[in-house]
């Protein structure tokens, strides 16, 4: 992550962070790197829930979150930021709700929006790094092009039923989404969430995995999933981590 001025902790911080601290792989600085730090979370949704509350509890200091959808009933199997009592609302006014109940500490921004070619710029420019909680293919490639193209780093995550995907793509060593998932499937391939079904665990599985990912990538700590794909199996309950590499001709960061 790009080193910055590092902000003092409070009292209360120190306190509310004491785990942290106590850790010499994070300590002192590695919990002001965390509250320096700014994360776009695109979706907050099955991935974006636990991404997103495992980031605000562990004192990530300014959060941004995109969604154009409302809270509906069978959200809830798996959305865990959301409530009974959210339903219809917006789902970044929901989640802004409950990261600020969570950890009051953080700066959460909301962006009642799609994260499209035309509005990605504008929302991303100001973060250091982005966490993919989407759920389909269009809006990945257009996070893989803005990341590539603005220099920002992301976690990437992926679910299908009782499986899932964590990488880290965008950096400058390591492959962009596009270089290991050059086309997106044919859409008459492709089934939605409603179609495919879900167990509501798999969600929090992955998108703990991604903000453990994003938490290790701003302390700088430990081997982030650069070059690798992480591969999940509930079913077996199994793990296989993929070697990808940088595609040199590809189109979007080649």
């Amino acid at each position: 992550m790009r080193e910055k001025a590092l902000p003092e902790l409070t009292p209360s911080e120190r306190e509310r962070y004491a785990r942290h601290l106590a850790l010499p792989s994070i300590g002192e600085t590695g919990q002001r790197r965390l509250k320096a730090a700014r994360v776009l979370v695109i979706g907050v949704g099955g991935l974006g829930s636990p991404i997103s509350m495992y980031l605000a509890a562990a004192g990530v200091g300014h959060l941004g979150l995109v969604d154009d959808d409302a809270v509906s009933l069978s959200n809830l199997q798996r959305q865990v930021a959301h409530g009974t009592s959210t339903l219809s609302r917006p789902k970044v006014a929901s989640g802004l709700e409950r990261l600020l109940d969570l950890n009051p500490e953080v700066d959460v921004h909301p962006y009642h929006e799609r994260f499209t070619a035309e509005t990605a710029a504008g929302i991303a420019s100001s973060y250091d790094l982005i966490v993919d909680g989407t759920d389909n293919f269009d809006t990945r490639y257009v996070i893989n092009q803005t990341c590539v193209r603005l220099g920002i780093p992301y976690v990437y995550g992926a679910i299908f039923r009782l499986e899932g995907q964590v990488s880290v793509f965008g950096t400058p060593d390591g492959p962009c989404y596009g270089c290991v998932f050059p086309e997106p499937p044919p859409p008459e391939t492709v089934l939605s969430g409603a179609e495919a079904g879900i167990m509501g665990a798999i969600p929090g599985t992955i998108g703990t995995l991604q903000a453990t990912e994003a938490i290790k990538w701003i302390v700088g700590i430990g081997m982030p999933l650069v070059g690798r794909l992480l591969v999940y199996d509930a079913a077996g309950m199994a793990f296989e981590s993929i070697e990808v590499t940088k595609n040199p001709v590809c189109p979007v960061c080649g």
